[in-house]
């Protein structure tokens, strides 16, 4: 009887310890950037992450996240990138799981972001 108890106690601590949208989403979205003209650079939080056109992966935040494109001659342009609810995470929900649902919290994996591609027009500076 003692031995179940424990199986059972241990199955029970695994489900709630589960995390399904960090897990099986990830915790960075591959996005893909574009810019008229080509041959922007693209920065997220001060980083360059690739110069236009181009596909990096931008990590999940639950704050707001903004990526500039930088290009010689043009007008910097800030695009904030849009999020929408991750439905995996109601996995965690459904198995009663609100450590999954805090660990997903803490890693942004509770949102994705949404639409995976950008397409920017740069402003010649006067």
């Amino acid at each position: 009887m003692k031995n179940k108890l424990s199986v059972v106690f241990m199955l029970g601590i695994a489900l709630s310890a589960t995390s399904c949208a960090t897990i099986f989403t990830g915790t960075q979205d591959a996005i893909t950037f574009s810019s008229s003209p080509e041959g922007a650079k693209v920065f997220h939080k001060g980083i360059e992450k690739c110069t236009t056109p181009c596909t990096t992966k931008i990590p999940r935040a639950l704050g707001k996240q903004m990526v500039t494109f930088e290009k010689e001659g043009f007008e910097k342009k800030e695009v904030k990138l849009t999020k929408t609810f991750n439905a995996v995470t109601l996995l965690n929900i459904i198995l009663g799981g609100a450590i999954g649902v805090g660990i997903d919290a803490a890693t942004g994996s509770l949102t994705k972001y949404s639409p995976k591609k950008y397409d920017v027009e740069l402003q010649a500076k006067p």
